[in-house]
């Protein structure tokens, strides 16, 4: 569970975090047992991604209308952009993770805090060049409060982060019955990397015409991971590069 939290500290938090449950009066400072009762599944909690000083490093896109049976449609949406924003936009791979409701969330990594006012302009210019037949943005953008996965809903279904390729089998369904093995989880998160500053600052360049052109929608390469259900072979191949066994058990050794 250490090395879970470790990997989601690394990637999406930052000194100071601050958190509140349903039963929370006012915020409190995040405790590694506040987070810990959380990935277990115990209490559910939010986590304050944009600080009181209007600084975040964690963009979550989200691809959920909250409709029920829309799920392909939201897998289709998030491939869009996920690929757009590795192919078109250079930047590091973002997690994936469905969201234990009816869609599914991009989680994009910063290394270093960024004004909230350039994460919106971020997230929201990204949907109008790649998605620009979606429904309008939310209002509370970037997202203040969100809970990192694994997550127990109020409903008993998990979020929890997923490898790409797997998406597919989750549109009926985002969702999970039971808690995600903690050892799969960290294999998921472990190897991304955050947007540096310099990559940050190319890719809202471009999206706003100053830098380089955003390619049009749907020029995406057809043999992309992202774009395809995964094999067999492709699951069991990425968990072994992992050390987890295909029963997502921890290898010993």
């Amino acid at each position: 569970m250490q090395k879970l939290i470790s990997e989601i500290t690394r990637l999406y938090l930052m000194d100071g975090q601050r958190y509140r449950a349903q039963d929370d009066a006012a915020p409190a400072s995040l405790s590694t047992s506040a987070f810990e009762q959380h990935l277990l599944g115990v209490r559910t909690i939010a986590v304050e991604l944009v600080t009181e000083q209007g600084l975040t490093r964690a963009l979550v896109m989200d691809f959920d209308s909250g409709d029920a049976g829309k799920g392909e449609q939201h897998w289709r949406d998030l491939c869009v952009v996920a690929n757009a924003l590795q192919e078109q936009l250079n930047l590091p791979a973002p997690a994936v993770s469905i969201s234990g409701r009816t869609g599914f969330a991009l989680w994009l990594s910063l290394a270093e805090p960024v004004p909230a006012a350039d994460a919106r302009e971020f997230i929201y210019l990204v949907r109008k060049a790649y998605l620009p037949e979606a429904a309008q943005l939310p209002d509370d953008l970037p997202r203040r409060w969100a809970e990192p996965p694994p997550a127990r809903q109020a409903s008993g279904k998990w979020a929890a982060f997923i490898h790409p390729s797997m998406g597919g089998s989750f549109a009926e369904e985002p969702g999970l019955d039971m808690a995600p093995p903690v050892g799969a989880q960290v294999g998921f998160l472990e190897g991304l990397q955050s947007i540096t500053p310099a990559q940050f600052a190319q890719a809202l360049a471009a999206l706003r015409g100053d830098g380089s052109p955003v390619a049009t929608p749907h020029t995406h390469v057809a043999s992309s991971l992202l774009l395809q259900d995964a094999t067999l072979e492709d699951i069991v191949k990425f968990l072994h590069s992992k050390n987890i066994e295909p029963t997502f058990r921890h290898i010993k050794g």
